[in-house]
Formats: structure tokens, C-alpha cells, sequence
């Protein structure tokens, strides 16, 4: 009912009395949305470019630069050049430019910039030093830390560093928040062996109420073997942005399908198979979700009997629902980055030749 229709319809002393309710509340929905409206402004949208080769069973595809927004709605496709493939886009510091790479056949490189419109297409003389400098954002993985990382250093002693996360029998892994405890048991022979069935003694403790969940008896169970970590720091096991809660596992498959990932979710709990194959979870610092770089094996390549092995970006929000940035059909991702307006830092990036 509009507010017309409600002086229509009111009669006498009720009729200015609704007459000013009704006027006090579109104030308050006007202040209310001016204000959501200047905490939007203020954060901004978060965008993310993404170098994406559809794969295509005759001729030659080429891999062009996409702009999604971080719920993942196509917003543009920023290139459409054939001569070359468009490869690792990163964004300027301020959002203002996305600077990318065209290889062409002989293996030549040059440089190229795009505004986030489309506009602006330019190529140039050499790459920015800061598109450069710019590396990989630190991601969870079963590797050993990145060499001349803090956790790689030599104690005083001679000694080395924190080791790669190897599971034994216990270890144990605290929240930062000292809330909950990851417990690692080796019980026989079947925990010995990287392969599915694995890790079904490992525990998920509330350290409060002393509640203690075999991970092997959760949702979602296949099998676990290593706890994955920041890769330049061995100690950061957990990421904990309230209300997500995770750790990351590790586990070998088969020989075809080689290594898949796991989130375990500490909330509820449950573990979450990020990839039918493997998966590099990429944090997004201040916010609850998280990027993946992710590999899939054999995927059908349109109107062929061909497969191809794929890789994708994909986003994870809190409750573990997944996003893929662009078609989930056979393609190539070759490297993205992320724009965040209002967070530190303002650029999550994955390059695609580290």
C-alpha cells in the first residue's frame, strides 16, 4: 500500500497519525540505506581477473584475460587477442589498471595494460616494477616452506627449522584461539600409508568441553594424511576467520588420480573435498572465504573424444559453497588476481609460473 492509499483509506485523527508514522519510517529506510550505501562505498566491490584458455577440440584456443566479481558474475571480457596466449593478470595497487602478459608461439613475452572497463588497452615498453615484484599469496600446501621463509632458518644452534608437518604419534595442533586442538594418531599399520582410509584415528578436540570427534566417523570421511600449512611457515596450520574455521589435509589417491585436498570444518564438524584431484587453498585475509587454485584430471574436451588435464580458480565462502570463476568446462587458468577495496591487502594474487 503506498502512502497515497493510506490517507485514502485512513479516516479522521488515525489518518495523520499514520500519515506520520509512515513518514518517520521512509526517513529511517532512507537513512538506513544511505548508510548501507556508504559502508558499500567505503569497502567497495572486490573484482577479480582471471586468465582462462577454453580448450577446443580443433584449431588453436587462446587464453583471454575475464573480470568477475567476486560472487563470480561475468562483468567483462577484457581481451580478445589471437595472436598469443593472455597470461597472469595482476592488478595496480589501486585497481586502476590490470597488467598482463602475452606469450606469443616463438615464446616471446610483452606487456600489456587494460582498465577494469575494458578501456584503455594498451601495450608497453617493459613490465612495471611492481608487476615484477609482485608474487604468489601465501597458500596452504604440503611443501616444505619456501626457502629463506622464518620457518626455514636455522636455530642458533645449527639445528634447523620447523620441519614439514609430518604426522605422528600424537601431534597435536592448537587454534590460535587455544579453543580447539587438532590431534594426529598413528594407530597400525593402515595409518602408516598414504593412501584412502587413512588418518580415521585423527581427532578433533573442544578443548572447553573436552569433547573429542574421531575424524574418521565425520561427514565427508575418505581418508587424511598430512596437516598442510602456510607455505612459508610450517606452525600456521589453522585459518580462522570467524565464522569459517578450517584446516587443510592432504591425501594420496591412486597413481590416475594422484592428490586431492581436504577443509576440515571445525564448526560443525565435517571435511569438504575441495578438488577431485588437487587443490591449493589461497586465504583472503579479513574475510570469510577463500580462493583455491585448483587442478582437475580428464575432463572432456567439447565435441571430442579428447580429455585434458584443467585447472581452475575457484571461491569458497563460509559455509564451504563453491564458486567457479568462469565456464566449468575444459580450461586452463593462468593465474588470477584479485582487487579489494578497503582490505589489507588490497590484492590477493596467483601466479601461474610460481
Amino acid at each position: 500500500m503506498t502512502e497515497d492509499e493510506n490517507h485514502r483509506s485512513s479516516p479522521g485523527a488515525g489518518r495523520s497519525r499514520k500519515s506520520a508514522g509512515i513518514q518517520r519510517g521512509l526517513v529511517m529506510l532512507v537513512l538506513m540505506a544511505f548508510a548501507g550505501h556508504a559502508v558499500q562505498t567505503a569497502r567497495g566491490a572486490s573484482e577479480i581477473a582471471v586468465a582462462i584458455r577454453y580448450l577446443q577440440a580443433k584449431g588453436t584456443s587462446h587464453a583471454q584475460i575475464f573480470l568477475f566479481r567476486e560472487d563470480g558474475t561475468l562483468l567483462r571480457q577484457l581481451t580478445h587477442d589471437e595472436t598469443g596466449q593472455m597470461k597472469e593478470p595482476v592488478f595496480a595497487s589501486d585497481g586502476g589498471s590490470i597488467v598482463f602478459t602475452r606469450e606469443m608461439p616463438s615464446g616471446q613475452k610483452d606487456y600489456w595494460s587494460v582498465e577494469p572497463k575494458g578501456t584503455n588497452l594498451h601495450k608497453l615498453d617493459a613490465a612495471p616494477a611492481w608487476y615484477t615484484a609482485t608474487k604468489n599469496s601465501p597458500y596452504f600446501s604440503d611443501m616444505e616452506p619456501d626457502p629463506g621463509s622464518a620457518a626455514a632458518t636455522p636455530a642458533p644452534d645449527g639445528t634447523p627449522g620447523s620441519p614439514v608437518l609430518t604426522p605422528g604419534g600424537p601431534d597435536h595442533y592448537t587454534t590460535p584461539d587455544g579453543a580447539q586442538e587438532v590431534v594426529l594418531k598413528v594407530i597400525g599399520k593402515d595409518d602408516e600409508i598414504d593412501m584412502p582410509g587413512r588418518g580415521k584415528h585423527y581427532e578433533l578436540e573442544d578443548l572447553k568441553s573436552g569433547r573429542t570427534v574421531e575424524l574418521g566417523s565425520v561427514p565427508g570421511f575418505v581418508g587424511l594424511w598430512g596437516l598442510m600449512h602456510m607455505n612459508d611457515d610450517a606452525k600456521s596450520v589453522f585459518l580462522i576467520a570467524p565464522p569459517l574455521r578450517l584446516a587443510f589435509f592432504d591425501l594420496h589417491l591412486n597413481s590416475t588420480d594422484g592428490d586431492t585436498t581436504f577443509a576440515l570444518d571445525l564448526t560443525e564438524p565435517r571435511l569438504v573435498r575441495l578438488s577431485s584431484n588437487w587443490a591449493a587453498p589461497v586465504p583472503l585475509p579479513g574475510e570469510a572465504g577463500f580462493l583455491t587454485s585448483t587442478e582437475v584430471r580428464y575432463v572432456p574436451i567439447p565435441d571430442s573424444t579428447m580429455t585434458a588435464n584443467c585447472s581452475y580458480v575457484d571461491h569458497w565462502d563460509a559455509g564451504l559453497r563453491k564458486v567457479r570463476y568462469g565456464r566449468d568446462t575444459a580450461a586452463v587458468c593462468y593465474g588470477a588476481s584479485m582487487y579489494r577495496p578497503g582490505m589489507t591487502p588490497g590484492t590477493v594474487t596467483i601466479r601461474e609460473d610460481e
